[in-house]
């Protein structure tokens, strides 16, 4: 059981050439910018494919480059988290999360739908947003539009989370209470969670297990 990444794919200026695997933690990369951080969170997420390399999540296989397996992005049941968030600026904030979810199967039938909404509450509610419900990303802060996001990423009870640079678009006057809001709602993931940042201070607050990343090798 966990995550297992073997990547390997040419980049522009470097060989991305990564292995690695972690349990139920939440494993921080750090590197500078241009590393080959968000390639392989990409990798992983299906987004982009390795040119060899195997991924599995939970003993299944994502991605086998000798078994010519390479699972659709939608089909892998992971949550990603955008560096910018990627909301939907013309979509209620309930909208926005509820997104999430409404490709599932289980949001078709009646009984199911009804489950998977409740779930998406709760999910608003424990991230502290159930009150922005009606609103739109413009109207609400950076620190909250991170929480939507995130809760969009978790409405789907994914295997694995995938956070790229989640404090990177906020402001400074804002970070730190954001920082401790993230701490409190770590405590709450029990799925394995990778966070990539080229912010020490992130690294140590937030890592139960940290990787530093350099021109696409692990250092």
């Amino acid at each position: 059981m966990g995550v297992y990444f073997k990547i390997f794919k040419k980049l522009n200026y470097f060989d991305l050439d990564v292995e690695c695997s972690m349990g139920n933690e939440l494993m921080v990369i750090e590197g500078l910018s241009g590393a080959g951080k968000t390639t392989i969170l990409n990798c992983i997420a299906g987004i982009r494919t390795p040119d060899a390399g195997k991924i599995s999540v939970d003993d299944r296989i994502l991605f086998s480059h000798n078994e010519k397996v390479n699972i659709p992005a939608e089909k892998r049941n992971i949550g990603y988290l955008f560096q910018n968030y990627a909301l939907f600026p013309n979509m209620s904030v309930r909208s926005n999360v509820l997104y999430g979810i409404r490709n599932k199967k289980e949001y078709k039938k009646k009984e199911s739908k009804k489950e998977l909404i409740e779930y998406a509450e709760h999910m608003m509610d424990t991230l502290g947003i159930s009150h922005l419900a009606d609103k739109r990303p413009t109207a609400i802060s950076g620190g909250e539009k991170q929480r939507v996001a995130l809760a969009r990423a978790m409405v789907t009870k994914p295997s694995l989370i995938l956070l790229d640079e989640p404090f990177s678009a906020l402001d400074e006057s804002t970070k730190e209470t954001v920082y401790e809001e993230f701490l409190q709602f770590k405590e709450t993931l029990k799925i394995p969670t990778i966070l990539i940042t080229h912010n020490h201070k992130e690294s140590e607050l937030f890592a139960d297990r940290q990787i530093s990343l350099e021109k696409g090798r692990i250092i």
